[in-house]
């Protein structure tokens, strides 16, 4: 009764008594409004890169002469720039609209955005390497939405995970961090995969934008060794103004959110006029169910899903963790309305031209700060409209420096690997193929599919076929068929 009636006193001392402290229920958790603002300021710049980030990632970019250096969505009438911040703008809103579900309907300190790894399978797998339409990849961005929605309404995500083994689950992680270090070393000018090796060092010496990016890369991580907030935001701020300083000292030349591998420069400009208009964007999904190869378009919206419902629950229970929300089971009650607020903010993304929303694990910088309800998470979506007023920025941020983000993220995501029992071989070897693959194919789809591919076969091998489900083999072996057509040449 006493702390109730001292959380009560804090929340009139603050002026949460009103409305948002009977609607979030701060005397229930423990909390007041100056508590949640902080921890939503918190959470806010810990994860405020993804504004900058997606658009560079989920956009084609050209380099001087029109050369295509980086796969992605592109409009025509519209340059690099343009279509850069419409992204922007498009990350912000549907980050917004995942973050309002979860703050009034799911009422946890959790915040939502396009994920990184979602929206590096989008542009460089699916309309880079398997050549599909940027349009009909947001067709299944919006299908896995409405998917994730219906099951989690219904439910039936039990019966979801019980078809995915174990093995493969705790090492998506891993794969998904090798796939996004890849991007982000070769985009820094680190690795280069013109030589004779496949992948080699880069002549960094050479590049003063290597040179810029790597200093930008270790500042990163020396600043979120030492826990500071928005780290990340820092180094990738640093790193641009860096470049535009000794590029307006005369060193090298480019353009302003240049590839700088290609024109082995830094950048000196006028920012661009701002661009807030997203209309060529939005509704652009429905064009792309037109023509679609139904079980490549299967695979696309099966890979979204699988890995936006593992990466969302994993982070939950995570975060859950952090703000002692779990229950005697170690399960995150209620759970499905989170889930919710991530299928509401996939679909609404997809409608709107941007990849994948999923919870952000930066969510537990908010929640260590004392968050504890949906006002924390209103606050980051308050805020991340008023990043609106950056969106000319994100085209300004070259890649050398945006890549950053990928390569600090993809350390962390390392860490999945030690979940692996690696001394049970039935483990092993889809673990290991779900992580060697994705990297090697520059695919999360296919680092996927041979971890699927190869549990049912090494299970039955070690005389553990009771141990596998109809579910298993009837995935193992679409993933086996399609692996035979793709690699044959059928499917384009």
């Amino acid at each position: 009764m006493g702390s109730s009636e001292s959380a009560a006193e804090q929340s009139d001392a603050s002026g949460g008594s009103s409305w948002f402290a009977d609607y979030f229920g701060f005397d229930e958790h423990g909390t007041d409004l100056k508590t949640e603002l902080l921890a939503g300021l918190t959470t806010f710049l810990t994860m405020s890169y993804i504004v900058a980030v997606n658009p560079q990632i989920m956009a084609q970019t050209r380099d001087n002469e029109g050369n295509v250096t980086s796969p992605g969505i592109a409009l025509s009438g519209y340059t690099d720039d343009q279509v850069i911040q419409m992204l922007a703008v498009v990350t912000i809103l549907a980050s917004v609209a995942a973050i309002l579900v979860m703050a009034f309907y799911a009422n946890r300190p959790f915040a939502q955005a396009p994920g990184l790894g979602l929206n590096a399978f989008f542009a460089f797998t699916v309309v880079g390497a398997m050549g599909i339409p940027w349009q009909t990849a947001l067709a299944a961005v919006v299908t896995e939405g409405v998917l994730f929605i219906v099951l989690t309404a219904v439910g039936a995500r039990e019966y979801v995970i019980g078809l995915i083994p174990e093995p493969v689950k705790f090492s998506v992680g891993t794969g998904i961090g090798l796939f996004l270090g890849i991007i982000g070393l070769e985009a820094m000018g680190i690795i280069t995969g013109e030589a004779g090796t496949i992948v080699a060092l880069s002549s960094i010496a050479e590049s003063p934008a290597a040179i810029v990016s790597a200093v930008g890369l270790f500042l990163t991580v020396a600043l979120y060794a030492r826990g500071v907030k928005g780290s990340i935001v820092i180094g990738i701020v640093l790193t641009t103004l860096a470049g535009f300083a000794l590029s307006f000292a005369g060193i090298g030349s480019g353009s302003l959110s240049g590839d700088f591998i290609t024109e082995g420069a830094f950048v000196a400009g006028e920012l661009p006029q701002a661009t807030y208009d997203i209309t060529p964007l939005a509704g652009a999904f429905l064009s792309g169910f037109q023509d679609v190869e139904a079980f490549t378009f299967a695979l696309v919206v099966f890979t979204f899903f699988f890995v936006d419902f593992f990466d969302t629950a994993g982070t939950l229970v995570g975060v859950g963790q952090a703000g002692d929300f779990l229950d005697e089971d170690g399960e995150l009650p209620d759970i499905d309305k989170p889930l919710m607020a991530d299928a509401v903010g996939t679909t609404t993304g997809g409608m709107l031209g941007t990849s994948t929303v999923t919870t952000y694990i930066e969510s537990a910088t908010g929640v260590e700060e004392g968050g504890r309800t949906g006002m924390t998470a209103l606050v980051v979506a308050t805020l991340f409209l008023v990043s609106l007023v950056f969106v000319p920025l994100a085209a300004a941020i070259p890649l050398y420096a945006s890549h950053i983000a990928l390569v600090v993220v993809a350390i962390l995501m390392l860490r999945n690997v030690v979940e692996v029992q690696w001394d049970d071989i039935t483990h092993a070897v889809p673990a290991g193929l779900t992580i060697m693959v994705m990297p090697f194919t520059f695919s999360i789809a296919y680092g996927i599919a041979a971890g699927i591919l190869s549990y049912p076969i090494v299970k039955t091998a070690a005389g553990e076929f009771d141990e596998t489900n109809a579910g298993q083999w009837l995935l193992a072996g679409a993933f086996l068929v399609y692996f035979a057509v793709r690699t044959s040449g059928i499917v384009g």
